[in-house]
């Protein structure tokens, strides 16, 4: 199944918005019902594909010169217009396809791969690797100086190999994350990588992107689970990977890592797996302050027991119960909602007990109490179901968004309140006050992420009005020394702040590698560094 080409998933299960919802965007941020409905697929105007002849057959013959592999139709290339970004879909629901790819190429091997490249390079068009589509940063709008054709992967889907005595599997790149567990659950194992985007998202695109994914507490970070790689690249192909560690000189499998489909195109990836867990408990704890509750979860970070899930929602996010999706607007009339903590705990019957009793002792010595298993289960139920309320927001009229980033543990109070003001601040001048909830949702040793949720008015220009508060956010972010992103990625975004992040040199170092790899600029232009 396609996603919905101008919201998120499966149209079927479109999420409409609770009553007690509904009232709160007009009362408290004078949300008023959109003038106009999204336009309809086949009304979308698509500029005809700007290919000559010469570089249709090139491409066709790259894939073994099967039509169903070359695709120009109009359908096909709208549903490879940008990403799920708020602005990405605002931008598709009025009809803009200025982003939109001149032809759709769908390969099944490496070597194919390679073979597409080498047409691009020859007939001077542009590659974006094209996975879920469930970029949130601009990943999958080049720079437009060029055509470009987006490569579906999605034909290269298959477990290549498992090493059960290492534990490791390799696996192509266009894997939907269920496809991947289902092909590892049928030996009795699993990667663990459970993201918002779970769904729909691909495995070339939790690589490419430095995806985290819900239970990272416990599995780590996609890449962390990463073992060797295989790029394929205008130049040639590159290998990585020969040992689960090595001292042979800078790991190069980190070049491939985050680069988001600028350095080259990910035909497999080898990840380290693990048992399917027999037992899975989640639960959820209260705590009076952010603070607080951020105290705690610092204490388990670092001291242990670590949980598997380990997340905690601010007072606001709490209040609205977007913590628990499906039950949104459930805890709008408490007024002791306090912050709310949602727990997970897998693996055997006896390690899960052990750290769910030793978890307990820490969260109650730091002032937390107990909900019970309800908060907990809810989550772990619906915790796919907030971008379908996305959708349900901007169909009401109101504008919805998330950004993220991460620190150290010295510096999260400080970089919360940094974000919080400057979001506040600009929708508020602008005559949008907005809602602002945000969450801790990965924890490390030394430091967390945080994880904001804004809901406004959508102003006179919505995507316009959103810019504006973004920048304010990330020059926010910089300036309380965050990163740009924590997993969402660069795209075009983020891409200026992460140059400034990265510093000259480091900016210089990345375009070095760029130019051995892609020189003529042919891959992603624009994405994760500024085009030449």
């Amino acid at each position: 199944m396609d996603m919905l080409w101008n919201g998120w998933g499966d149209p079927a299960r479109a999420t409409p918005l609770p009553d007690t919802v509904s009232r709160l965007l007009g009362e408290l941020l004078g949300v008023e019902p959109r003038d106009a409905a999204s336009v309809a697929l086949e009304e979308i105007e698509v500029p005809g594909p700007p290919l000559d002849t010469a570089a249709r057959r090139a491409l066709a013959a790259a894939v073994g010169d099967r039509a169903e592999c070359l695709r120009t139709d109009a359908e096909t290339r709208v549903r490879h217009t940008r990403g799920k970004s708020t602005p990405d879909l605002l931008r598709i629901r009025s009809g803009d396809t200025a982003d939109t790819p001149a032809a759709v190429v769908l390969p099944d091997s490496h070597d194919e791969v390679l073979a597409v490249l080498e047409a691009c390079a020859a007939h001077g068009l542009a590659l974006v690797p094209f996975g879920g589509g469930t970029s949130v940063v601009g990943g999958l709008a080049p720079d437009r100086r060029r055509p470009f054709v987006a490569l579906d992967l999605r034909r290269m889907n298959r477990l290549l190999d498992l090493d059960e005595v290492s534990r490791t599997a390799t696996l192509q790149p266009g894997l939907r994350a269920p496809e991947a567990e289902a092909l590892l659950a049928d030996h009795g194992y699993t990667l663990g990588h459970f993201p918002q985007s779970y769904e729909w998202a691909t495995l070339g695109g939790f690589a490419a992107t430095r995806s985290s994914g819900q239970a990272s507490a416990g599995y780590g970070r996609f890449d962390e689970m990463v073992l060797g790689l295989t790029l394929a690249t205008p130049e040639g192909t590159l290998d990585t990977g020969r040992a689960p560690r090595s001292a042979a000189g800078p790991d190069l499998r980190q070049l491939v890592l985050g680069s988001e489909g600028a350095f080259g195109v990910i035909t497999s990836v080898t990840v380290r797996v693990r048992p399917v867990p027999r037992v899975r408990r989640y639960e959820g704890w209260r705590f009076a302050s952010f603070d607080e509750g951020a105290a705690a979860l610092r204490r388990l970070a670092q001291d242990g027991p670590r949980p598997t899930v380990l997340r905690l929602s601010d007072e606001t996010e709490t209040l609205i119960g977007l913590a628990q999706p499906d039950a949104l607007g459930d805890v709008l009339a408490r007024q002791d909602a306090g912050c709310l903590a949602v727990l997970g705990f897998e693996g055997t019957e006896e390690d899960t007990a052990h750290r769910r009793e030793g978890a307990a002792a820490v969260l109650r010595e730091s002032g937390g109490t107990f909900a019970g298993e309800e908060p907990g289960e809810r989550w772990a139920h619906g915790r796919y179901s907030a971008p379908y309320l996305r959708d349900a927001l901007l169909d009401a009229g109101a504008l919805a968004e998330t950004l993220e980033t991460a620190t150290y543990w010295s510096r999260i109070p400080a970089l919360y309140t940094a974000v919080r003001d400057a979001l506040t601040g600009t929708l508020t001048e602008t005559g949008t006050p907005p809602l602002v909830m945000c969450h801790i949702s990965h924890v490390y040793e030394n430091g967390a992420s945080l994880y904001f949720t804004v809901v406004s008015a959508q102003g006179e220009d919505a995507v316009a009005h959103w810019t504006r508060a973004k920048h304010a956010a990330n020059e926010a972010i910089l300036a309380a020394g965050g990163t740009i992103t924590h997993h969402h990625g660069v795209g075009t975004d983020h891409r200026d702040w992460y140059v400034r992040e990265a510093g000259p040199l480091g900016a210089r170092a990345l375009r070095a590698v760029k130019r051995s790899l892609d020189p003529a600029g042919l891959l992603n232009p624009g994405v994760l560094l500024p085009a030449d």
